[in-house]
């Protein structure tokens, strides 16, 4: 049976480290100094997920879009395209859409114009 270590020391290096941050799978990279020139596209089924939402905005309401499968310039400027089509402000917060106020259905029928498989999330 293996003695358990009683300190950090006894472990004998590093544990678990943010410092680097993300890395590109292609070239092992940080995802700001990549060198195949290529931003990760986020792994999921492909569908766009557009829900409303009010939790944690002071009763605000927002249209978060989800899962949309582009890399992190695109989904900046899909972002931008959307937030213009609903005629308000919003923000790309972690690789999702926020669009101020209530637009589901108009996000669901503008993804679809553009080529996206979206469907209305949550209830």
């Amino acid at each position: 049976m293996a003695k358990k270590a009683s300190s950090l020391a006894a472990l004998g290096g590093l544990v678990y480290s943010t410092d680097s941050g993300r890395h590109c799978p292609d070239c092992g990279q940080p995802v700001a100094a990549c060198v195949c020139g290529q931003s990760p596209v986020p792994a999921g089924d492909g569908i766009a997920r557009v829900r409303r939402e009010t939790k944690g905005r002071g009763g605000k309401t927002v249209t978060t879009v989800s899962g949309v499968p582009l890399a992190e310039a695109e989904l900046k400027e899909l972002a931008s395209a959307l937030k213009r089509r609903c005629g308000t402000g919003g923000a790309l917060k972690d690789g999702v859409i926020e669009i101020q106020g209530e637009h589901v259905e108009l996000l669901v029928e503008e993804l679809a114009l553009r080529g996206f498989k979206a469907k209305k999330s949550g209830g």
